[in-house]
């Protein structure tokens, strides 16, 4: 089987080029090709011999996405991308444009077992994690379709990241790499619906990115009806690792709240909401719900702002999240969800 070249770090590219018998200048040229150039072809790689190519075809396989629909926003120039792995899994993308810039959300699977009920990445389950390489290959197709270059990432497409460990934390040493797209750390936010024993692991890393929690209620009874996960990590634990984070790290936590109209949403839930946070090195972010199968209805824009005024009476920071892609099917899953009925 081939090597997933895409999916390496600069010292494992090193490792071939010194087993193919080639100076480490050649690694750096490699890797260059991959991670700055986007080449998805060795034969593109014209400044390396062409026995040297030949070598790396051999060895080697760069896995590349076969772009499946591209959908752009008319309203705010959302640009949506459902893509195809090697293996036919379908995934996707979203580049999105703010004042500071153009980010890209990406998928870290191919579905999601996780089981979150207004989420239409759950519905069809987990297909399979993707590689290092896939999730740089969204980026890297996103980043064709830039009018600036890409500013930030963001880890919340399809999938869990945190299911997908070791390929996220790989992912985030790969595109920060200096001789590759270079995004600073503290321009990558990972959202999480809150794998606890992962949070503990991926504190000790001390990474400069954003964590972002995906909490969506305040009490347990809340967060069990909506999210699966909450029955084996409780809310109590979740706070408690998202503290140790900040702590371990000296990095402030985003809480992504999406506000659902008769289930979390009252004046009550936000007072809870601000006792649950107390203390806390955090940011509330709270979202308009994105009707996936419209299963819930979200909150009016005056419930809304209420809510926000409640946690800035509490001194919890707080916004609110402005809605992109609408009309292009932008929430995570949508696009795909609708290839596979």
């Amino acid at each position: 089987m081939k090597i997933d070249i895409l999916s390496l770090n600069f010292e494992e590219v090193l490792a071939i080029a010194n087993e193919l018998g080639e100076p480490k200048f050649r690694a750096q040229q490699i890797f260059e090709w991959l991670h700055k150039r986007h080449t998805v072809s060795f034969e593109e790689m014209n400044n390396l011999p062409l026995s040297l190519r030949k070598k790396l075809e051999d060895k080697c396989e760069i896995f590349g996405l076969q772009e499946i629909e591209k959908l752009e926003s008319k309203k705010d120039g959302t640009i949506k991308f459902l893509s195809k792995t090697h293996d036919n899994a379908l995934i996707e993308s979203v580049l999105m444009s703010y004042k500071h810039g153009e980010s890209v959300c990406i998928s870290t699977q191919a579905g999601c077992r996780m089981g979150c009920k207004f989420c239409a990445s759950a519905e069809q389950g987990l297909h399979r994690n993707l590689s290092t390489g896939e999730y740089l290959a969204q980026v890297y197709m996103a980043y064709k379709s830039s009018v600036h270059g890409i500013k930030g990432i963001v880890l919340m497409g399809c999938g869990e990241p945190l299911d997908n460990f070791d390929a996220t934390v790989n992912f985030i040493e790969l595109i920060t790499h200096h001789s590759g797209l270079n995004i600073g750390a503290r321009h990558i936010t990972l959202s999480t619906c809150g794998l606890v024993p992962e949070i503990y692991k991926l504190a000790e890393k001390k990474l400069q990115i954003t964590l972002a929690i995906s909490l969506h209620a305040t009490n347990n009874k809340i967060r069990e009806e909506i999210m699966p996960i909450a029955k084996k990590y409780d809310l109590n634990e979740l706070i408690k690792a998202c503290r140790f984070y900040a702590k371990k790290t000296n990095r402030r936590l985003t809480f992504e709240y999406a506000l659902t109209r008769d289930i979390n949403s009252s004046r009550e839930h936000a007072l809870e909401l601000a006792k649950l946070l107390k203390g806390l090195l955090c940011h509330v972010n709270l979202i308009p719900i994105n009707k996936a199968r419209g299963e819930f209805s979200p909150a009016s824009k005056k419930e809304t702002e209420e809510f926000a005024l409640v946690l800035e009476k509490n001194n919890i920071p707080v916004t609110i999240r402005r809605s992109l892609g609408g009309d292009v099917n932008a929430a995570c899953g949508q696009l795909r969800l609708r290839h596979l009925l």
